[in-house]
Parts: C-alpha cells; structure tokens; sequence
C-alpha cells in the first residue's frame, strides 16, 4: 500500500504540471483505444465522445472496424467508406479475421491521407478518438496497425488506452490474462498507456486496483484456485510488480459516463510523459529515417554521376574549345545543366531563323546531288552512242 500511496503521490506531482506541458506540447491528442472483444470499446469511445462535446471541445473520431455494421457516433474517417469489407473477402478468399487483416492493410496504404486530415484539423480538435477492431490481436499485432500507431506517434502526442471488462476479471486467473495483454502491449508500442476498467456499474473496480498494489492480497485470492493456471498466474504476479507500480488505471461506465473525468486527467499526465520520455524517442526515429533517405538519394546520384563520367570519357567528338566551354565543378550532374541551359538558349537565338537555315541548308545539299545526277546521264548517253 506504501507503494500505491508513492506511485499516487508522483502522479499527483505530475499532473501539476499536466497544463504546462499541454500549452507547450503538440495540440491534439491521440488516442488509440484497444480492448478485448465485449469490453465495451465502442461504447466508451461514444461516451467520451458525448462527454467532450459537454466540455465543448468536440473530439475528431477515426473508425477502424471495417466489420462493424454501425458506430453509434459519426466518424470524421470511417474505414468502411474506403475498403469494403465483404468484397476483400469475397475477392481474397478470406474469413472474417483475414478480411478485416487485409482491409487494415489496404487502409494503412492510404493513412498519410489520414495525416493531412488530422493535421487540418489539429486547431479546431484537441482529441482524435480512434476505435480499433474487436479482435485486438487483428491490430496489435499487424503490420498495418504498427504503421498506423507509428505514423500518429511521430507526429502528435499519441496514448495507448486499454480497456477492460471489470465484471469479467473477477476471478484472479482472468484478471492476470488481461495484465498480461496489456504488458506486451505496452512494450510492444512503447507508448503512455492507461488501464480504463469498464463497467464499474456492474462491479466496482476497487478489488483489481487491491490485487495491483497489494501482492498478499493476490496470493490469497490465488489460493482460491485449484486449477493449472493458478501456478502460473501466481508466478507472473511476481513478474508483473513492477509493470503495476507505473500503470495508469481509471474506473468508468461507460453506460452512466461515471469517471470521464479522472480519465481525462490521466490522459493529461500521459501527454506530459509523451513529452518528456516517448517524444525524443520517435523525434530520433523520425530523424534517422529522414537521414537514411538523404544518403540514398546521395549515393543515387552519386552512381548517376559516375554512369555520365563514363559516357563523356567514352565520347571524342567535341572539339577541345567545347571541352573547356563545358566544364562544370559540379560534375557529369552540373553537364547536363549547362547543356540543357545552353539549348534553351540556342533555341532562343535561332528560334526567329529556324525556317531560313533549314532553307539554306536543303539548297545547299540539293545543288550537289543535282550535279551528280547529270553527270550521271551523261555519262550514260556516252555509252549508249558507242554501243
């Protein structure tokens, strides 16, 4: 319990300066909501989304089901008006999990569209709401979702929120498998995270922030058990300690709207984390990617340089004075610059007599022709008159 007052007491620290930080950090919000399936995803993001407009800051909503037959809020970007579900099963042969698999693809070959959107709109809303598919694993671990959370975090600040089905982690077992998911989650994304345990109407979420904080309370719910996994769990719990000590966790309805509030206030806290821990990280990644492209491009040129080394080397027809008047510092790369200037302006200076060199140039070569072809005739009018 010490530790649980600690871990309260640094939060509480870092919230004072939650407003700070939102002044001085990235405008908007993201907020990638995941979750198992019946945990009440969508209906907390239209609580939420409710609640916002309460606050008057109306957020931005992102839908990323493609399966869904309807959201019960309108959604700035839908994916269902950009992949249709049934036809990439019908075309691909898929089931419903590879469907919604090869949509996600599909979509994320767009989402730098879905960048400009944001970024339009990043004045006008504090908070993008994403809504994920039901089967978590379809996006946490694809290679579309991983595009997707990367693209957002390197741009705005970006939280992961998991949300939990409190009435269903009443038994120790199911409470340590969802611990667990949401672990991997956070290591994999490496991202702010918040625990949101939905469904406190039901059952009060007191007993899981008990077992978080305080391990002989675990245990002895672990007795309890006499199944298989109850080793198991009993020996994670000892693993997880750590994991819980700097966990986020939130209690909300999202039937009554109850704990909105305290959750926008973690929400808070994880903007000023982002800022402080998660930012220069993905700002160094950014970096890295731009300066890999910079030394591509460079050692593109750099084989187009040496291609057009080789072909002037190769060429012996320019006289001496156009050698010198088509030398270049710059290289092969600056030659065809200077020659692609010097036609511009040769075509500029002949433009107006084109049609009376062109002319000239025909009688010119006409006039001999003409000559070899009498001397031909006569040539053979000689022979015909000796035959």
């Amino acid at each position: 319990m010490a530790a649980a007052a600690g871990a309260e007491g640094a939060r509480t620290g870092t919230g004072s300066s939650s407003s700070t930080s939102t002044s001085t950090g990235s405008p908007t919000v993201c907020l990638i909501v995941l979750g198992m399936a019946g945990s009440g995803k969508t209906t907390f993001v239209q609580r939420l989304t409710g609640h916002l407009h309460i606050k008057g800051c109306p957020p931005y909503l992102i839908n990323l089901d493609p399966a869904v037959h309807e959201i019960p809020v309108p959604a700035n970007i839908d994916i269902r008006d950009t992949v249709n579900y049934k036809e990439v099963m019908k075309q691909y042969g898929l089931g419903p999990n590879g469907g919604i698999v090869t949509a996600l693809n599909l979509f994320a070959t767009r989402f730098d569209q879905v960048m400009k959107f944001i970024e339009k709109r990043q004045q006008d809303c504090r908070y993008v709401l994403i809504d994920t598919p039901g089967q978590i694993e379809v996006f946490t671990w694809s290679a579309s979702g991983t595009i997707i959370t990367e693209a957002l975090a390197s741009t705005f600040a970006t939280v992961i929120v998991y949300v939990m089905d409190t009435s269903r982690s009443t038994s120790p077992v199911t409470f340590m498998s969802n611990m667990l998911y949401a672990c991997s989650i956070l290591y994999k994304t490496r991202l702010p995270f918040i625990v949101v345990m939905n469904k406190v109407d039901i059952v009060s979420h007191t007993f899981a922030v008990e077992w978080m904080t305080d391990f002989e309370s675990f245990q002895d719910a672990l007795n309890q058990e006499t199944s298989f996994a109850s080793n198991l769990t009993r020996s994670m719990s000892l693993v997880l300690d750590e994991f819980y000590s700097t966990l986020r966790v939130v209690g909300v309805s999202a039937v009554e709207g109850t704990g909105m509030d305290d959750f926008l206030q973690q929400v808070a806290e994880a903007v000023v984390e982002y800022d402080l821990e998660y930012r220069p990280y993905y700002l160094k990644m950014k970096q890295h990617l731009a300066d890999k492209e910079v030394r591509n491009r460079e050692e593109q040129l750099e084989r187009l340089r040496r291609d057009m080394g080789d072909i002037a080397m190769d060429s012996d027809h320019q006289s001496p004075a156009a050698d010198r008047e088509d030398v270049v510092e710059a290289g092969p790369s600056g030659l065809i610059l200077s020659r692609g200037a010097g036609d511009e302006l040769q075509e500029e200076v002949d433009s107006d007599t084109d049609d009376l060199d062109h002319q000239k140039a025909e009688e010119q070569s006409e006039e001999p022709a003409f000559h070899r072809y009498l001397q031909q005739r006569r040539h053979g009018n000689q022979l015909a008159m000796k035959e």
